[in-house]
Protein backbone atom coordinates (compact mmCIF):
# COMPACT_ATOMS: atom_id res chain seq x y z
CA UNK A 1 0.00 0.00 0.00
CA UNK A 2 1.48 3.54 -0.89
CA UNK A 3 2.18 5.22 2.12
CA UNK A 4 0.68 8.88 0.47
CA UNK A 5 -2.23 7.59 -0.44
CA UNK A 6 -3.81 9.41 2.84
CA UNK A 7 -2.29 12.56 1.87
CA UNK A 8 -4.90 12.89 -1.17
CA UNK A 9 -7.69 11.45 1.37
CA UNK A 10 -7.42 7.38 1.25
CA UNK A 11 -6.45 6.77 4.73
CA UNK A 12 -9.17 4.28 5.14
CA UNK A 13 -7.78 2.13 2.32
CA UNK A 14 -6.33 -0.51 4.03
CA UNK A 15 -7.20 -4.04 1.75
CA UNK A 16 -5.64 -5.24 -0.86
CA UNK A 17 -8.39 -6.19 -3.09
CA UNK A 18 -10.44 -2.70 -2.25
CA UNK A 19 -6.67 -1.20 -4.02
CA UNK A 20 -7.32 -3.90 -6.80
CA UNK A 21 -10.88 -2.64 -7.41
CA UNK A 22 -10.15 1.11 -7.05
CA UNK A 23 -6.96 0.09 -9.54
CA UNK A 24 -9.08 -1.01 -11.79
CA UNK A 25 -11.96 1.48 -11.50
CA UNK A 26 -8.95 3.78 -12.74
CA UNK A 27 -7.97 2.23 -15.82
CA UNK A 28 -11.57 2.21 -17.04
CA UNK A 29 -12.65 5.38 -15.95
CA UNK A 30 -9.70 7.82 -16.15
CA UNK A 31 -9.64 11.14 -16.33
CA UNK A 32 -6.60 11.26 -18.77
CA UNK A 33 -4.71 8.30 -20.81
CA UNK A 34 -1.11 8.52 -22.13
CA UNK A 35 0.84 6.13 -24.07
CA UNK A 36 3.93 5.77 -26.03
CA UNK A 37 5.87 2.76 -27.56
CA UNK A 38 8.23 0.83 -25.47
CA UNK A 39 9.43 -1.59 -27.85
CA UNK A 40 8.44 -3.65 -31.31
CA UNK A 41 5.66 -5.02 -29.66
CA UNK A 42 4.89 -2.98 -26.37
CA UNK A 43 3.02 -0.04 -25.49
CA UNK A 44 3.86 1.97 -22.06
CA UNK A 45 0.42 3.14 -21.05
CA UNK A 46 -0.32 5.72 -17.75
CA UNK A 47 -4.18 5.84 -16.98
CA UNK A 48 -4.91 8.62 -14.32
CA UNK A 49 -8.05 9.70 -12.58
CA UNK A 50 -8.56 13.11 -10.32
CA UNK A 51 -10.62 12.18 -7.03
CA UNK A 52 -10.71 15.96 -6.21
CA UNK A 53 -9.23 18.75 -8.49
CA UNK A 54 -5.62 18.18 -9.59
CA UNK A 55 -5.58 15.27 -7.17
CA UNK A 56 -5.56 11.64 -8.08
CA UNK A 57 -3.81 8.02 -8.86
CA UNK A 58 -1.94 7.13 -11.61
CA UNK A 59 -1.91 3.64 -12.87
CA UNK A 60 1.15 2.88 -15.18
CA UNK A 61 1.77 -0.59 -16.91
CA UNK A 62 2.07 -2.00 -20.55
CA UNK A 63 -0.33 -3.49 -22.98
CA UNK A 64 1.17 -6.48 -24.67
CA UNK A 65 0.80 -7.40 -28.84
CA UNK A 66 -2.71 -9.29 -27.78
CA UNK A 67 -3.69 -5.38 -26.48
CA UNK A 68 -3.43 -7.08 -22.85
CA UNK A 69 -2.73 -4.31 -20.07
CA UNK A 70 -0.71 -5.62 -17.20
CA UNK A 71 -0.30 -3.27 -14.91
CA UNK A 72 3.48 -2.34 -13.03
CA UNK A 73 2.57 0.42 -10.28
CA UNK A 74 0.70 3.52 -8.88
CA UNK A 75 1.24 6.40 -7.33
CA UNK A 76 -0.93 8.77 -5.84
CA UNK A 77 -0.39 12.60 -7.31
CA UNK A 78 -0.92 16.27 -6.98
CA UNK A 79 -0.43 18.40 -9.68
CA UNK A 80 0.61 21.78 -9.57
CA UNK A 81 -0.41 25.32 -10.74
CA UNK A 82 2.06 27.15 -10.26
CA UNK A 83 5.60 27.52 -12.56
CA UNK A 84 9.01 26.55 -9.49
CA UNK A 85 11.29 26.78 -10.98
CA UNK A 86 12.73 27.81 -14.70
CA UNK A 87 15.97 25.62 -14.43
CA UNK A 88 17.03 23.23 -16.83
CA UNK A 89 16.62 19.45 -15.61
CA UNK A 90 17.75 16.12 -15.71
CA UNK A 91 16.06 12.89 -15.77
CA UNK A 92 17.07 9.34 -14.40
CA UNK A 93 14.85 6.41 -15.03
CA UNK A 94 14.55 4.70 -11.75
CA UNK A 95 16.34 0.74 -11.45
CA UNK A 96 13.26 -0.96 -9.65
CA UNK A 97 10.70 0.18 -12.35
CA UNK A 98 9.30 1.94 -15.28
CA UNK A 99 9.50 5.29 -13.42
CA UNK A 100 12.25 8.69 -13.61
CA UNK A 101 13.56 11.40 -11.03
CA UNK A 102 14.38 14.43 -12.07
CA UNK A 103 16.89 16.51 -10.65
CA UNK A 104 17.05 20.22 -11.00
CA UNK A 105 19.71 22.66 -9.57
CA UNK A 106 18.38 25.59 -8.94
CA UNK A 107 20.63 28.15 -6.55
CA UNK A 108 16.80 29.07 -5.02
CA UNK A 109 16.99 26.07 -2.57
CA UNK A 110 20.66 25.60 -1.97
CA UNK A 111 20.85 21.87 -2.72
CA UNK A 112 20.11 19.58 -6.02
CA UNK A 113 16.71 19.33 -5.62
CA UNK A 114 15.51 15.79 -6.63
CA UNK A 115 11.71 15.09 -7.28
CA UNK A 116 9.52 11.89 -8.87
CA UNK A 117 8.97 12.77 -12.45
CA UNK A 118 4.54 12.97 -12.93
CA UNK A 119 5.19 13.26 -16.81
CA UNK A 120 7.01 10.31 -17.94
CA UNK A 121 5.01 9.58 -21.05
CA UNK A 122 6.02 12.72 -22.45
CA UNK A 123 9.43 12.70 -21.82
CA UNK A 124 9.84 9.18 -22.83
CA UNK A 125 8.54 9.90 -26.28
CA UNK A 126 11.44 13.03 -26.32
CA UNK A 127 13.93 10.44 -25.68
CA UNK A 128 12.60 7.61 -28.41
CA UNK A 129 12.47 10.70 -30.98
CA UNK A 130 16.03 11.98 -29.88
CA UNK A 131 15.07 15.62 -28.69
CA UNK A 132 16.86 15.32 -25.73
CA UNK A 133 18.08 17.50 -24.15
CA UNK A 134 15.09 20.29 -24.23
CA UNK A 135 16.20 23.45 -22.92
CA UNK A 136 13.79 26.56 -21.96
CA UNK A 137 11.83 23.87 -20.21
CA UNK A 138 9.83 24.97 -16.51
CA UNK A 139 9.33 23.17 -13.94
CA UNK A 140 6.25 22.43 -11.75
CA UNK A 141 6.73 21.05 -8.21
CA UNK A 142 4.03 19.66 -5.76
CA UNK A 143 4.19 17.24 -2.65
CA UNK A 144 2.42 15.39 -0.98
CA UNK A 145 2.81 14.99 3.28
CA UNK A 146 1.32 12.73 5.93
CA UNK A 147 2.30 14.64 8.89
CA UNK A 148 2.60 18.40 9.41
CA UNK A 149 2.09 21.42 11.70
CA UNK A 150 0.89 24.85 11.82
CA UNK A 151 2.73 27.49 12.94
CA UNK A 152 2.42 31.08 13.27
CA UNK A 153 4.00 33.83 11.21
CA UNK A 154 7.19 35.77 12.02
CA UNK A 155 6.76 39.70 12.83
CA UNK A 156 8.22 41.30 9.67
CA UNK A 157 7.90 44.91 9.01
CA UNK A 158 8.17 46.69 5.54
CA UNK A 159 11.53 47.39 5.87
CA UNK A 160 12.63 43.83 6.83
CA UNK A 161 10.89 42.29 3.85
CA UNK A 162 12.25 44.57 1.41
CA UNK A 163 15.94 43.57 3.47
CA UNK A 164 15.24 40.25 3.08
CA UNK A 165 14.10 40.32 -0.41
CA UNK A 166 17.52 42.29 -1.55
CA UNK A 167 19.64 39.40 0.46
CA UNK A 168 18.00 37.06 -1.34
CA UNK A 169 19.06 38.35 -4.42
CA UNK A 170 22.37 38.99 -3.35
CA UNK A 171 23.27 35.83 -2.33
CA UNK A 172 21.93 34.08 -5.61
CA UNK A 173 24.56 36.90 -7.63
CA UNK A 174 26.80 35.06 -5.35
CA UNK A 175 25.89 31.97 -5.95
CA UNK A 176 25.87 32.09 -10.25
CA UNK A 177 29.06 33.39 -9.64
CA UNK A 178 30.57 31.03 -7.61
CA UNK A 179 29.19 28.32 -9.91
CA UNK A 180 31.23 29.96 -12.81
CA UNK A 181 34.51 29.39 -10.51
CA UNK A 182 34.44 33.20 -9.17
CA UNK A 183 36.54 33.01 -6.64
CA UNK A 184 35.97 35.58 -4.50
CA UNK A 185 32.05 35.36 -4.82
CA UNK A 186 32.59 31.88 -3.30
CA UNK A 187 34.76 32.91 -0.56
CA UNK A 188 32.35 36.24 0.12
CA UNK A 189 29.59 33.21 0.31
CA UNK A 190 31.84 31.41 2.83
CA UNK A 191 32.54 34.23 5.06
CA UNK A 192 28.50 35.19 5.01
CA UNK A 193 27.48 31.30 5.84
CA UNK A 194 30.59 31.79 9.30
CA UNK A 195 29.04 35.47 10.27
CA UNK A 196 25.04 33.85 9.90
CA UNK A 197 26.17 30.42 12.38
CA UNK A 198 28.27 33.31 14.43
CA UNK A 199 24.65 35.30 15.07
CA UNK A 200 22.61 32.26 15.19
CA UNK A 201 24.55 30.50 18.09
CA UNK A 202 24.60 33.81 20.29
CA UNK A 203 21.19 34.25 19.89
CA UNK A 204 20.14 30.50 20.22
CA UNK A 205 20.96 31.02 23.79
CA UNK A 206 18.04 32.79 24.44
CA UNK A 207 15.34 32.55 21.26
CA UNK A 208 13.39 29.86 20.04
CA UNK A 209 14.87 28.31 17.07
CA UNK A 210 11.77 29.02 14.75
CA UNK A 211 11.44 32.69 15.84
CA UNK A 212 15.15 32.49 13.84
CA UNK A 213 14.79 30.69 11.11
CA UNK A 214 11.85 31.93 8.48
CA UNK A 215 11.40 29.10 5.95
CA UNK A 216 14.16 25.68 5.33
CA UNK A 217 14.20 23.14 3.31
CA UNK A 218 16.66 20.18 3.63
CA UNK A 219 16.75 16.62 2.63
CA UNK A 220 14.88 14.42 5.29
CA UNK A 221 15.37 10.63 5.58
CA UNK A 222 17.24 8.34 3.12
CA UNK A 223 14.94 8.81 -0.03
CA UNK A 224 16.36 11.18 -2.41
CA UNK A 225 13.03 12.90 -2.93
CA UNK A 226 11.73 13.46 0.00
CA UNK A 227 12.52 16.57 2.15
CA UNK A 228 11.62 18.51 5.81
CA UNK A 229 10.01 21.77 5.41
CA UNK A 230 9.30 25.08 7.12
CA UNK A 231 7.35 27.28 4.39
CA UNK A 232 5.48 30.01 4.19
CA UNK A 233 1.51 29.62 3.11
CA UNK A 234 0.30 31.85 0.80
CA UNK A 235 -3.06 30.31 -0.65
CA UNK A 236 -5.14 27.73 1.42
CA UNK A 237 -8.10 25.41 0.07
CA UNK A 238 -10.19 22.56 1.96
CA UNK A 239 -11.31 20.19 -0.78
CA UNK A 240 -13.04 16.57 0.16
CA UNK A 241 -12.26 13.30 -2.36
CA UNK A 242 -15.44 12.85 -3.92
CA UNK A 243 -14.99 8.63 -3.72
CA UNK A 244 -13.99 8.74 0.32
CA UNK A 245 -15.56 12.07 1.18
CA UNK A 246 -12.39 12.63 3.37
CA UNK A 247 -10.82 15.86 3.71
CA UNK A 248 -7.66 17.34 2.70
CA UNK A 249 -6.06 20.74 2.62
CA UNK A 250 -4.54 22.15 -0.68
CA UNK A 251 -1.29 24.90 -0.02
CA UNK A 252 0.74 27.27 -2.24
CA UNK A 253 3.41 27.34 -0.06
CA UNK A 254 6.77 29.48 -0.28
CA UNK A 255 10.06 27.89 0.97
CA UNK A 256 13.01 29.88 0.67
CA UNK A 257 11.30 31.51 -2.61
CA UNK A 258 10.65 28.26 -3.95
CA UNK A 259 6.58 28.13 -5.07
CA UNK A 260 4.60 25.10 -4.50
CA UNK A 261 1.53 23.59 -3.45
CA UNK A 262 1.61 20.82 -1.02
CA UNK A 263 -1.75 18.72 -0.68
CA UNK A 264 -2.29 16.91 3.32
CA UNK A 265 -5.23 14.69 4.83
CA UNK A 266 -7.13 17.04 7.21
CA UNK A 267 -6.51 14.76 10.02
CA UNK A 268 -2.80 14.34 9.51
CA UNK A 269 -2.18 18.42 10.09
CA UNK A 270 -2.00 19.97 13.66
CA UNK A 271 -3.52 23.39 13.47
CA UNK A 272 -5.77 25.18 10.96
CA UNK A 273 -3.81 26.55 8.03
CA UNK A 274 -4.14 30.37 6.89
CA UNK A 275 -2.40 32.77 4.68
CA UNK A 276 0.58 33.75 6.31
CA UNK A 277 0.96 31.76 8.45
CA UNK A 278 3.80 28.51 8.25
CA UNK A 279 3.60 24.58 7.46
CA UNK A 280 5.99 22.60 9.28
CA UNK A 281 6.24 18.56 8.12
CA UNK A 282 8.19 15.97 5.70
CA UNK A 283 7.21 15.79 2.07
CA UNK A 284 7.28 13.43 -1.05
CA UNK A 285 8.22 15.72 -3.96
CA UNK A 286 7.28 15.36 -7.03
CA UNK A 287 7.48 17.21 -10.05
CA UNK A 288 6.18 18.24 -13.85
CA UNK A 289 7.92 19.29 -16.69
CA UNK A 290 6.24 22.05 -18.97
CA UNK A 291 7.86 21.39 -22.33
CA UNK A 292 7.83 24.36 -24.62
CA UNK A 293 5.19 23.86 -27.53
Amino acid sequence: MHKYLRAIGFSKLNDRKELQKLLTDIVVAATDRAYTSNGEKTLMAEFCKDFAENIGIAVCGEFDEDDKFTYDYYYPYLRGNVVSSSEDVSVERHAAQESYAGICDDIKVGVSLIFYLQNKIPYVKAQNAELLPIRGTTLTLSALSTKGTIMMPLLKTERDLIRNKKSLMTRSELINAARKGDEQAIENLTLGDMDTYTAISKRILKEDVFSLVDTYFMPYGIECDHYSILAEIVECNLVKNRLTEEEVYTMTVNCNDLVFDLCINKEDLYGEPAPGRRFKGSIWMQGFINFPE
